[in-house]
């Protein structure tokens, strides 16, 4: 999208704002708006540049490298003056990917109280992108946002990932980060293709010229909401928990003849017939003294889809979609001591509805914890079909590139770290494709050579399973692992971290530390550091048993926790995999089994949960997982 012609007087992109971060050691791109034909004059920390603006407003110039420091002021003098304070200069990284990446300390604030409250570090810095899209062409500027410097309170909006990570190479480099968060929850990897990029895949080039009319979109925004509006609607009117004089909020109300069954739980497996709608739960809960005149934590796991909590008939609060920890705060009169009737109004959207097992179930207070897992009685207040179906333009093909990513491209960086994948995972072989030309659609555009492109491989997520199978997590990971061949790129392994009922595992700094001990090997010139588990490498057959090499060993390879290897499994020309025996043997490790005479290809930790898999270096870091075959999908 085009700025217009005239802008009257000198203007700054958003991120060219007070606390910003700039690269250091490369030079310095600043830019903006003003006036067709003025000469604006840039001046930090004693280097001054000028340019002059075009027929279309825009100038651009370049300052000379400069070494980490600040924090130093930026004027800028044209027809007007604008002053940014607070710039340091170090090193800024993109971090990028999609909710794995958005989540923010926030969400992660139960498991790191101690690092949040320690988190006062003025060198550390972060801007955060709202989601936005444009399918019209790359776009001049980012959204609102500001820059915004680590302390207890501001980093609970810091992407999780990325403050762990900046504050690893702090802690070493002493050097200043910059954390540009360009990050969109559920989004693919060709939302975040250039149209250039998209020529190599035309059936998402097809897609966006349809995109292009904005009509069209408006049209299928505005049938959806409405249709959207209209299920909530009747399904309000036919719930029966507050129809007329009904009010199953109410503590007197008497449901004493409501079934009951174990939360956690899905109602479907408890015996309620199939359906969406709604489902109310309802416990009494006996609350000491203790416990009373003072704020409390209500915990109510994960539920799908959304949820409203009543305590005492009172509000408490609601999350509207599954995803996220029910975390609600009681105000101190809300409990009393004695009886307290709490009531969970559940709306399931599609599929199973209830509540997460393995979460938290809880009321803490004053030191004390009541659990709340076992007998409910629920009701149901109405049965409905599915939700109707909505389009989620944001992740449509490059919408993201053109609305954050664009806009970022005259900031010198020293890199990006990515953490996406799942939202590709029915289709591997075409990331296989897709996720290499994104990292060279990236450089392409910023124009500064092959810079670090440091990447997350998929977490073990899903339940585990006991026998080897197909798995389209695991093909994601091997696809991710074979963008390993281009030049310049790390990835961290994480299916030690992850959850197997929770696509955003709270384990956050394990990814943010290895992804700084890949930055620290690639992007830091340490060769000394060893950056990665063991990554397989080749294979060789001798009889019936296969010996397979690997990169990145470091020190050594070991089975951690001691004791036999596993999550390997074997076949033969058939391709029927069984778990097999597995040893380490040197640098090498040795795979055989009985059942298998004549095998010809292996696995490890092929799975979409290859939880307990146990083959690491010695300095701690897992391998990745892998197949011997050369194809990512099966024939």
């Amino acid at each position: 999208m085009s700025s217009p012609a005239v802008f009257g007087q000198v203007r700054l992109p958003r991120l060219i704002s007070d606390g910003m971060v700039l690269q250091r050691d490369i030079p310095i791109n600043v830019w903006g708006w003003a006036s067709a034909d003025e000469t604006v004059e840039i001046t930090l920390n004693g280097k001054t540049g000028k340019a002059k603006t075009g027929p279309d407003g825009k100038w651009k110039l370049t300052l000379p490298a400069m070494k980490a420091g600040g924090p130093y002021q930026l004027t800028v003098q044209g027809s007007n003056q604008l002053t940014v304070n607070d710039v340091m200069i170090g090193d800024v990284w993109v971090c990028s990917g999609q909710s794995n990446m958005v989540l923010p300390m926030e969400r992660v604030k139960e498991r790191y109280p101690n690092e949040i409250a320690q988190a006062q570090n003025p060198a550390i810095r972060h801007f955060f992108l709202p989601t936005r899209y444009n399918f019209q062409g790359p776009m001049d500027d980012v959204p609102p946002g500001r820059w915004e410097a680590a302390t207890p309170r501001n980093v609970l909006r810091f992407s999780a990932v990325g403050y762990f990570f900046a504050r690893d190479l702090y802690e070493k480099y002493h050097v200043p980060i910059g954390l540009i968060n360009a990050s969109v929850g559920g989004s693919p990897a060709e939302a975040w293709l250039s149209v250039e990029a998209l020529k190599a895949f035309p059936a998402h080039l097809a897609t966006v010229e349809k995109l292009k009319d904005s009509s069209y979109v408006t049209r299928i925004q505005k049938s959806e909401q409405k249709a959207v509006r209209e299920w909530n609607a009747q399904l309000h009117r036919q719930d029966k928990g507050w129809q007329g004089e009904t009010n199953w909020t109410d503590p007197t109300y008497d449901a004493s003849r409501w079934p009951t069954m174990q939360l956690p739980g899905f109602w479907e497996d408890a015996g309620v017939p199939k359906g969406n709608g709604v489902v109310w739960f309802r416990k009494e809960i006996e609350v000491p003294a203790e416990m009373t005149n003072q704020p409390a934590k209500l915990f109510l796991g994960r539920i799908v889809d959304s949820d409203s909590v009543f305590i005492n008939g009172i509000f408490a609060g609601s999350i509207g979609y599954q995803y996220p920890p029910r975390r609600y705060e009681l105000p101190a009169n809300l409990l009393k001591t004695g009886k307290n009737t709490l009531v969970v109004r559940v709306i399931n959207t599609a599929g199973k509805g209830g509540f997460i097992p393995d979460k938290p179930y809880q009321l803490v207070a004053g030191g004390q914890t009541i659990d709340l897992k076992g007998s409910w009685q629920y009701q149901v207040g109405a049965v409905s079909g599915p939700m109707p179906g909505t389009t989620f333009f944001q992740y449509k093909p490059e919408g993201l590139f053109n609305a954050l990513i664009a806009p970022l491209l005259n900031c010198t960086i020293k890199g990006v770290i990515w953490y996406q994948g799942e939202a590709n995972t029915e289709n591997a072989g075409e990331y296989q494709r897709s996720f290499p030309a994104l990292i060279a659609d990236w450089r392409n555009h910023w124009r500064q050579g092959q810079f670090p492109f440091l990447f997350v491989q998929l977490a073990n997520y899903l339940p585990v399973k006991s026998q080897p199978s197909e798995s389209q997590w695991a093909e994601l990971r091997n696809a991710q692992r074979k963008t390993l061949s281009v030049p310049n790129t790390a990835m961290v392994v994480a299916t030690d971290v992850g959850e197997w009922n929770d696509i955003h595992p709270l384990n956050k700094e394990t990814v943010g530390k290895r992804l700084a001990l890949a930055a620290e090997h690639l992007a830091y010139g340490d060769k000394t550091v060893v950056f990665s588990g063991p990554v397989y490498q080749s294979m060789k057959r001798k009889g019936s048993k296969i010996s397979l090499t690997f990169s990145n060993i470091g020190s050594g390879l070991v089975a951690k926790g001691g004791g036999e290897l596993t999550h390997f499994a074997i076949a033969g020309a058939d391709h029927r995999f069984v778990w097999a025996n597995a040893k380490i043997k040197g640098n090498q490790v040795i795979v055989w089994s009985d059942q298998v005479p004549n095998p010809v290809e292996v696995r490890y930790a092929w799975a979409d949960n290859p939880d307990g898999a146990n083959l690491y270096n010695r300095e701690g870091l897992p391998a990745s997982p892998f197949t011997t075959s050369p194809y990512t999908i099966r024939p």
